[in-house]
């Protein structure tokens, strides 16, 4: 930590609420509908709570704030909840901003549960006040690149903007293809267009395009292109960050939208809870809840489990990081230190390869589990 913990501007021992800061993507540049799905989960988890008796008879209450994708605002979030009181801060999609706000929230001395965010480097150093639920990029782009070589996929082209996150992928993707005899390619969109791309393609003889880029642009242009040059009939899209999830992705591309490959964070069954879980999220959702939705509950059922214990103490929750063990929506949570993450992680996450089904585009097929 690099200053003392901050003290909140009220403390709270009456019957008043206990307060829980969540960092969530409501407006663009943000991806506003993995946000969605973020916060329906959260806020969800805490009306279940509240609905049975609180925090030892006190309210959970959420107080949101829009990050938009943006680093800066996140920081300037965390600060400004940290002067509210909050127990500790939840949320966030966009690994980037998470990682700000993970600094931050270490710096300050606030706990902080990373819902969904999965970059490896979530904070500089070694740190006590952050978790996290989302398993590490290493961890799941490890898996797709298995799911890849097991497909037959070894001239691998990766289609990247400049971002820390695609910089990692690229990365992980590198340290694990090309010791198996796996080629990877990069195509620089800043200098491409996705025409250009199917060009570059053809030229390198590659088997599969991961799309290391943003949405909707310009991934959703790459794979018209794509889809639209016979050159590239037998080629392999492939989506790890997790694009074709929502559905925007099938709003956008139509049939093209289906047998992208990409990672998910669920099991093969979901628990008894998981499945009243995904009920209740329907209602409130307009279309089926994404794995970021079932992140954001877990997050609460962690935060309230570990708050039942010891009310609003910041320091007595950082501590108890590794005592957690919690039945969520995915499986049983607990926290311990991986080698090479900073943070405390959940490191029995579920990770899956899936992609939607061309025969029914609203249906999600498994195709690898790790």
């Amino acid at each position: 930590m690099n200053t003392p913990p901050v003290a909140p501007e009220t403390q709270r021992t009456d019957g008043s609420a206990v307060r829980i800061g969540a960092l969530v993507p409501l407006t663009r540049p943000g991806w506003v509908q993995a946000g969605r799905h973020l916060l329906a989960g959260l806020e969800l988890a805490v009306g279940e709570v509240n609905d049975t008796g609180g925090i030892a008879g006190r309210p959970l209450e959420l107080l949101v704030r829009d990050t938009a994708a943006d680093p800066r605002k996140a920081t300037e979030a965390v600060d400004e909840l940290a002067r509210l009181g909050v127990a500790a801060l939840a949320g966030e999609y966009h690994s980037v901003v998470a990682r700000a706000a993970a600094g931050r929230a270490d710096a300050l001395g606030l706990p902080f549960l990373c819902s969904s965010a999965v970059l490896d480097a979530l904070t500089e150093q070694p740190t006590e006040w952050v978790a996290r639920l989302a398993p590490p990029q290493s961890h799941g782009w490890q898996i797709y690149a298995d799911f890849l070589l097991g497909s037959g996929h070894n001239r691998i082209a990766v289609a990247t903007q400049p971002s820390v996150y695609w910089a990692s992928g690229t990365r992980v993707l590198r340290e694990h293809l090309i010791p198996r005899g796996g080629t990877v390619i990069e195509l620089d969109m800043s200098e491409l267009t996705p025409a250009a791309v199917c060009d570059e393609l053809v030229d390198h003889r590659a088997t599969a395009l991961l799309l290391l880029v943003g949405h909707p642009d310009p991934a959703v242009d790459i794979v018209r292109s794509v889809r639209r040059d016979q050159r590239l009939a037998e080629l392999l899209i492939g989506a790890p960050a997790g694009q074709p999830e929502f559905a925007t992705w099938a709003e956008l591309l139509g049939d093209d939208c289906a047998a992208i490959p990409f990672l998910r964070y669920l099991p093969e069954r979901l628990s008894p809870l998981g499945a009243r879980v995904e009920t209740a999220l329907r209602e409130r959702l307009t279309d089926a809840p994404s794995f970021v939705a079932y992140e954001g509950y877990d997050t609460v059922v962690v935060l309230a489990d570990v708050l039942r214990s010891h009310g609003g103490d910041r320091a007595r929750t950082a501590e108890s990081w590794p005592r957690v063990a919690v039945e969520g929506t995915r499986g049983r949570i607990q926290f311990s230190r991986v080698p090479g993450i900073n943070v405390w992680q959940w490191a029995s996450a579920p990770v899956q390869v899936v992609d939607r089904d061309p025969v029914r585009p609203d249906r999600f097929r498994i195709l690898h589990t790790g």
